[in-house]
């Protein structure tokens, strides 16, 4: 959080001040009068220096960051992690490391569950709503060629039996590569099943 102290002749001076150094708004900060000054005799014997302290309030993606890093450290792990910012509402955070496999966890249950609460936390003052990717090694993108794979073969799957069948439990972004997948589909059609944190596809063949 950056922080610096200010002078002016009067409180409302050192606030501007402060807000020109740190390129700001004042609806950003957080400001702490330190002493309200003097102006003294006729304007000048006397007077006194008004005195504020003004913090930059972080945002949402700096809170969001520097509460995964502390996850990380509590979870013996070294990373670097790099802000990649898709629009106003959309940021990939590019994790790089050692035990990136802790950190994924199996079939990503670890990253993916950490994901959810880096999402509550960027989430806490936002609106509108901000959506917080957490990639370690391009996990991502593996994971979504991976995914597509699976949708492929499970649709001839389906499509061979002649039933419908049923995937494993994901989360509702990875639920959509699946949907997107098969979307063009013209043998099978999609459909998402159950309740969270149980919520699954079923890929059924079109009779």
């Amino acid at each position: 959080m950056r922080e610096i102290t200010a002078t002016g002749q009067t409180v409302e001076e050192a606030v501007g001040s402060a807000l020109a150094q740190l390129n700001t708004t004042k609806d950003r900060t957080e400001i702490t009068i330190v002493d309200e000054g003097k102006r003294g005799l006729l304007g000048l014997f006397g007077a006194k220096p008004a005195i504020i302290k003004v913090k930059v309030k972080p945002t949402a993606i700096e809170t969001t960051v520097d509460y995964v890093k502390m996850i990380l450290t509590s979870m013996g792990i070294s990373a670097e992690i790099e802000v990649e910012q898709k629009g106003e509402r959309y940021v990939i955070l590019q994790i790089t490391g050692e035990k990136m496999g802790l950190l994924i966890g199996k079939r990503g249950q670890t990253i993916n569950s950490l994901q959810y609460l880096a999402q509550l936390v960027a989430n806490r003052h936002a609106d509108p709503y901000i959506t917080v990717i957490l990639n370690p090694e391009n996990y991502r993108d593996r994971r979504e060629q991976t995914l597509i794979q699976l949708a492929e073969r499970l649709a001839s799957k389906a499509i061979q039996i002649q039933k419908p069948v049923k995937l494993e439990p994901m989360p509702n972004f990875e639920r959509k590569i699946i949907h997107t997948a098969l979307a063009g589909h013209k043998k099978v059609q999609t459909v998402s099943d159950g309740h969270e944190p149980n919520r699954h596809i079923v890929i059924k063949p079109n009779y």
